[in-house]
């Protein structure tokens, strides 16, 4: 199984749903996708990033399948203009 895990920094917190809702129209586009989670900062918790998403995948290939399909691609385009940085960890379990 692999995890992966996305957090951004917006250009603009305000566009947090709009960035979420870009994300969650991912879910499910690959066989292999386990899990597909995204939580945006709320006031009263902290937070040093705006958006995150936890995702599991059943093997590699699944995850590469996701990193290329073109609903991915799409998303990928929305959300690169939206964001002010991006940190990412993949890893095995």
């Amino acid at each position: 199984m692999i995890k992966h895990i996305v957090m951004w920094k917006l250009k603009d917190p305000a566009e947090a749903g709009r960035f979420r809702d870009e994300l969650l129209a991912c879910r499910d586009i690959v066989p292999g996708m386990r899990e597909f989670e995204v939580a945006t900062c709320r006031e009263g918790l902290e937070a040093n990033m705006d958006v995150l998403l936890y995702s599991v995948f059943e093997d590699k290939a699944a995850l590469d399948a996701y990193q290329v399909h073109p609903r991915h691609k799409q998303a990928g385009v929305l959300l690169g203009q939206l964001r002010e940085s991006r940190t990412v960890l993949d890893y095995e379990i």
